[in-house]
């Protein structure tokens, strides 16, 4: 599954529009999950909950027949104090692959 920021895939034909695959979570702070984020931010890695949220709208993309997803987006909002949604959506889209010999 390719995924691209952009409203199209460079130098790829899109054949079909399959749909919005998105992935979201809510979440609530603790303080254990804050610290490790905190240091996160300041030494570097992944941060897994984006990395899941992907994770899910490929798998949705996929069940929808398609190959990429175009336009990715990851958002987040506060539902209230100390909870938040964490949202990754995008199109999903059967591109057509050239193969060039």
């Amino acid at each position: 599954m390719h995924l691209v920021n952009t409203p199209t895939f460079p130098g790829k034909e899109i054949t079909e529009v399959n749909g919005i695959a998105r992935g979201s979570t809510v979440r609530a702070r603790n303080f254990g999950s804050d610290i490790f984020a905190w240091l996160k931010n300041i030494v570097g890695g992944e941060i897994s909950e984006y990395t899941k949220l992907q994770a899910d709208s490929r798998e949705q993309a996929q069940r929808m027949a398609a190959n990429a997803i175009v336009n990715v987006r990851i958002t987040t909002s506060m539902v209230m104090q100390g909870c938040s949604e964490i949202l990754a959506y995008g199109t999903a889209v059967t591109i057509k692959w050239t193969v060039w010999l």
